[in-house]
């Protein structure tokens, strides 16, 4: 019999601190065309790896287009409590800690599920600044730990739909 892991909140003692501070940054309202970042395999990203992401984004789209030039948006929600059973690592750990087999750990961190296709942000821009953009989204995907395209929507001006770059 396969056993199921706990997902229930109550049964985990101390549920990690949020670290992603900011889910939408910008204040601007009706731009041309919305950019999005989009992940191509399913994947568990951590709360890290996505503050780390918007900070490089919101980096280079503060400084080369201002605050009120475009509105950049973090869509998942890290609420997956992610549990690490340590271990010790010195000389002769061997003979001091087996482990146990079966081991709940100890609450780390907290990750956010994305499914394939799926977009991790999007940046609501005018489409002169389209190259701006797009270094800023190729910036962030490098900070996330699996591989992602940019996808470009035109709300209003050209008529077409643009699939981006892949990374």
């Amino acid at each position: 019999m396969k056993q199921m892991p706990y997902t229930r909140k109550e049964y985990i003692s101390r549920i990690p601190q949020l670290r992603v501070s900011k889910f939408k940054l910008g204040k601007a309202e009706g731009f041309e065309a919305v950019f999005r970042l989009m992940v191509k395999k399913p994947a568990l990203i951590t709360q890290e790896a996505l503050e780390a992401a918007r900070v490089a984004a919101n980096k280079i789209l503060e400084t080369e287009l201002g605050e009120p030039n475009y509105v950049l948006r973090l869509i998942p929600y890290p609420h997956i409590v992610l549990r690490e059973h340590k271990m010790l690592t010195m000389a002769g750990a061997d003979r001091l800690s087996k482990g146990m087999k079966k081991a709940y750990g100890k609450p780390t961190t907290l990750a956010a599920k994305i499914e394939a296709g799926k977009p991790i942000m999007e940046v609501f821009s005018s489409l002169g600044s389209e190259n701006t953009v797009k270094k800023s989204l190729k910036t962030a995907s490098s900070k996330i730990p699996v591989e992602t395209f940019i996808e470009k929507e035109v709300l209003r001006g050209e008529s077409s739909v643009d699939e981006g770059e892949s990374e």
